[in-house]
């Protein structure tokens, strides 16, 4: 047995510690080029012309929900919303295929990364991210924090332990999985095992789940979000689904970059959960998304089933042929104006994001606490046409706290602590509307994005302190009567449709989705959020 490993980095609790014996070689957070020389030496990716290393994940391309499951356990049992999305699974199941995968491992060369989960040193997590592929390493040294420190290094001793094992598939007939492919969470061992699927979001939103888990015990509230800062401190934080702009909007060059997609926020102020992002990249625009298009272009990034060219070892962001859903996996410190500690105050704005296919709600409101919470419950955006095989018109919908896949605990314990922190620190919310004016989709036209950044900029700086606001009838929402640069008439979506009865039918009908879809939650909040439309 052989650790390919300098005395220097010998980690104080080694691999040993987590059941896994009798490998070949260990690496212990070895360093890109490292990780680079590995992959390829083994096969798992191509070096591609500008630098990045381009892996393919097999046949899952994105994350597998109904392959997750969490642990029934003491613990945890009566704390955890389970349901569609948090399925039970059995103690004995899981020692079932975690001993399975600790056999599987042996013999084989494994692959470790010490980090952390959370830049507020009194909320973060250290983990351990066990591979037995050197770019799932690269994956996770790119995603979470590194620690720079050799002594912190050897002296790290891992909370949360994740094993994943892309080549390792379950038998449900004997494992008891949906398939091939799972991700399995138990909170009372503190460790993850994943296997059957190299989709590399797979480890990053596992340990988001995690961190949902553990920080509202402890006073934190866990988002799903992006967050910048201006130059005066003032922070602003980003909800909204895939589609929404979340991406976009947050990453403005005039504001620092917080983070990208995970975040919390604690009585310190916010801060990342992450130390690098994970951006969908079909189809980048060099002009719309300049500093994320460089990074696909840099040696450090990983890109996961993007197209390249064998022979000429470039790649092609535009050809979707394996999936929509590549990606990129870079540094945070990738991004140019991004901050360097991932900590930031209190948020003076919350821009809450929803690209409504109907045409039906205004382009930019501000929010009431209670809206907040209640807009935050619904979690609403609308999927059109083209989007997803069998959609032939918008569908609206509905993802609680902008991120139910993630939620551990009840979306109300996420929504009371997103109100007490508007209250306690008089945050504006704002609700975004990316998405139709003059009708639906297919009938009006895409709001310009030009118009949504200058309301977001607007909203941020203050601007719209001083203007009227006033009552939109259906949805109880207080619209600007005016933004700069933006024409009023926009900011009205009734008076950009050419039929006003239309419009009443299908802001009535987008209505009556929302209030079917609160139903879920109205025995569980308070006659305030119930009364919010």
């Amino acid at each position: 047995m052989t650790r390919n490993t300098p005395a220097a980095c010998q980690p104080t609790e080694p691999l040993e510690a987590q059941g896994i014996v009798n490998y070949t070689r260990v690496f212990y957070n070895l360093s890109e080029p490292r990780l680079y020389e590995q992959a390829i030496r083994r096969r798992e990716g191509l070096l591609a012309q500008s630098g990045p290393l381009v892996v393919r994940t097999g046949a899952y391309t994105g994350r597998a929900p109904n392959d997750k499951f969490l642990v029934r356990e003491p613990g945890s049992e009566d704390k955890i919303w389970w349901g569609e999305v948090n399925r039970p699974f059995t103690a004995r199941d899981f020692d079932r295929v975690h001993h399975r995968l600790l056999a599987y491992l042996q013999g084989r060369e494994i692959y470790v990364q010490d980090c952390y989960a959370g830049a507020d040193p009194d909320y973060r997590v250290p983990i351990r991210v066990i591979t037995e592929t050197a770019w799932q390493s690269l994956f996770a040294r790119n995603m979470f924090l590194r620690i720079e420190d050799s002594d912190e290094l050897n002296s790290f001793r891992p909370e949360f332990i994740l094993i994943a094992a892309p080549n390792f598939h379950a038998n449900p007939e004997v494992d008891h999985t949906r398939s091939e492919a799972f991700i399995l969470v138990h909170f009372g061992k503190k460790l993850i095992i994943i296997g059957g699927t190299g989709y590399g979001g797979e480890i990053k939103k596992s340990i988001f789940t995690v961190m949902n888990f553990a920080l509202p015990q402890k006073g934190v509230f866990p988002m799903h979000c992006s967050a910048n800062a201006g130059k005066n401190g003032d922070t602003a934080i980003f909800f909204g689904l895939s589609g929404t702009g979340k991406t976009s909007l947050s990453a403005d060059p005039e504001r620092i970059l917080v983070g990208d997609d995970e975040h919390g926020w604690s009585d310190n102020g916010i801060f990342n959960f992450e130390g690098g992002c994970y951006a969908k990249v079909i189809r980048l625009s060099p002009e719309a998304e300049p500093q994320i298009y460089q990074c696909t272009r840099r040696f450090g990034t990983l890109l996961e089933n993007v197209a390249i060219d064998v022979e000429t070892r470039r790649i092609d962001l535009d050809d979707d042929s394996l999936t929509e859903n590549t990606r990129a996996a870079y540094p945070i410190h990738f991004i140019d104006n991004a901050s360097p500690t991932g900590i930031a105050g209190h948020p003076r704005n919350i821009i809450m994001l929803t690209c409504d296919a109907f045409g039906v709600l205004p382009p930019i409101a501000r929010l009431t606490p209670e809206q907040a919470m209640y807009h935050f419950l619904s979690g609403y955006t609308a999927k059109v046409a083209g989007t997803e095989a069998g959609i032939v018109e918008p569908q609206a919908t509905f993802s609680t706290c902008f991120g139910a896949p993630f939620m551990a605990l009840p979306p109300t314990v996420y929504a009371g602590l997103l109100g007490e922190r508007m209250k306690k620190h008089r945050s504006v919310c704002w609700l975004i509307n990316t998405g139709w004016s003059g009708g639906g989709y297919g009938v009006g036209e895409r709001i310009r994005i030009e118009y949504t950044r200058r309301m977001v900029s607007a909203a941020l700086g203050g601007e719209l302190e001083s203007v009227p606001f006033e009552e939109e009838p259906f949805f109880g929402l207080s619209v600007p009567t005016r933004c700069p640069g933006v024409p009023d008439q926009v900011l009205r979506p009734a008076d950009t449709w050419p039929d006003r009865d239309a419009y009443r039918r299908q802001a009535e009908d987008l209505k009556n989705r929302f209030r079917n879809n609160f139903k879920a939650f109205e025995s569980q909040v308070e006659d305030a959020l119930r009364r919010v439309m």
